[in-house]
């Protein structure tokens, strides 16, 4: 009963945005969470500039748009103090505010700190080892003839990579994993209450055991990542604990959720594309490019929230210091102006500048990792199954609004 008074309210909100503007938005809704793309194509063509009741926000969609606010980090800001939020959304505290909830100057410190255990020798030096995991978790799949590809290989990969950059031991991952999925839903800006309760005691929980291994590292340095977190020194300057557990927490979503998704929502768009996946088995060298196309056809990363510092104007449309701004990333990789056919899988692309990572100073820390874990995965995907092919017509996505990726991906090969 009270999902189908929410309903109703909803569609009533909905009524005066496509009476207004011919197209609503409404990303709560089961059509938006299995396929985006046809409503995003109405908010470029109809409301590029959309003013959602649903998110009590601004809603822009073209590609030009969005590139401009994500690169202008002077008049649209991250901090969530400045925003006009509903009580009902989350606002993280001072406390628990990781880079992506702070400007300069104190992001291009916290920036400059954490880019010294993301080097890019650090990351490439991390191939041998990921190709070990994938090997091992291929190894695992007992019946080729039909499983799941998000439970064997898209959830448990990036877990593990993470898991093991941080010094998580082995028999911690398991709770590792459900602390990071609770946790991860405190990116998205319509939760219950009780969802928002679920995930903040995941997050307190993840800062507790990732404060105890601080401190051991403190006293016995190794080779990951929370060490180098901790010796990261600047001129003198060095995190603080609490900085430091607001990183390790961003990096679960930067170095988990996203490749999750990444794997996920890529070989979906392969097996429904089987032209171009028999292009990728027949030159192997193509599979870099494709990683970066699949991020841009089907990106992990939704959606981008920012709010106006001072009143300003867009394309005719007042915004009102505070105001929130939603940046639909998803629509911006699709828009018809910035790629040619943008509709089509094409991996010979000349221009893969698709904003799945963000832009600017908020640019993906895990970037670099993502798009390895992704490229590995792809390769010994396709070197161990000479075909593979779906084994449902709907596979089904999570429900979520920031991001996007499947609960699970039931796959074989023919027998």
């Amino acid at each position: 009963m009270r999902q189908a008074i929410k309903s109703l309210a909803v569609n009533a909100l909905l009524l005066p945005e496509r009476w207004q503007n011919g197209v609503a938005y409404n990303p709560l809704s089961e059509e938006v969470t299995q396929d985006p793309y046809p409503v995003y194509t109405k908010l470029r063509e109809r409301s590029p500039v959309h003013h959602s009741r649903v998110m009590d926000a601004i809603i822009l969609s073209r590609y030009a748009d969005v590139d401009r606010i994500l690169r202008d980090h002077a008049r649209f800001s991250v901090n969530p103090d400045l925003r006009t939020l509903r009580k009902a959304r989350y606002k993280p505290t001072p406390e628990e505010r990781s880079i992506l909830f702070i400007d300069p100057p104190d992001h291009t410190r916290l920036r400059s700190l954490v880019n010294k255990a993301f080097t890019r020798s650090a990351i490439n030096a991390l191939e041998p080892r990921i190709r070990e995991i994938m090997g091992a978790l291929l190894d695992g799949i007992r019946e080729p003839g039909g499983f799941d590809l998000m439970q064997t290989v898209a959830i448990p990969l990036p877990v593990i990579v993470i898991a093991e950059m941080l010094g998580i031991p082995q028999e911690d991952r398991a709770q590792f994993r459900v602390w990071s999925d609770r946790r991860a839903r405190l990116l998205e800006p319509m939760l219950t209450r009780d969802e928002r309760k679920i995930a903040g005691e995941a997050s307190k929980q993840l800062s507790h055991y990732f404060l105890s291994v601080i401190r051991n590292r403190q006293g016995e340095p190794r080779d990951d990542i929370m060490t180098r977190l901790v010796q990261a020194e600047e001129q003198g300057d060095t995190l603080s604990e609490t900085e430091m557990l607001n990183m390790l927490r961003l990096l679960l979503i930067a170095g988990n959720e996203t490749t999750t998704n990444l794997i996920g929502n890529g070989m979906l768009a392969l097996l429904r594309h089987p032209g171009e996946l028999q292009a990728l088995r027949n030159d192997p060298g193509l599979i870099p490019a494709a990683v970066d196309e699949l991020l841009r056809y089907d990106s992990p990363v939704q959606m981008t929230l920012r709010c106006a510092v001072e009143d300003c104007d867009i394309h005719g449309t007042p915004v009102r210091a505070g105001q929130d701004i939603i940046l639909l990333g998803g629509s911006a990789n699709r828009d018809p102006d910035a790629f040619e056919n943008p509709d089509r899988l094409d991996f010979n692309r000349s221009k893969q500048d698709h904003i799945s990572f963000g832009r600017g100073i908020h640019y993906c820390i895990g970037a670099a990792l993502a798009r390895l874990e992704g490229r590995i995965a792809l390769e010994m995907l396709l070197e161990r199954f000479d075909s593979l092919r779906l084994l449902t017509d709907r596979p089904a996505f999570r429900y979520s609004i920031v991001l996007r990726g499947l609960t699970s991906l039931p796959v074989g090969t023919p027998s």
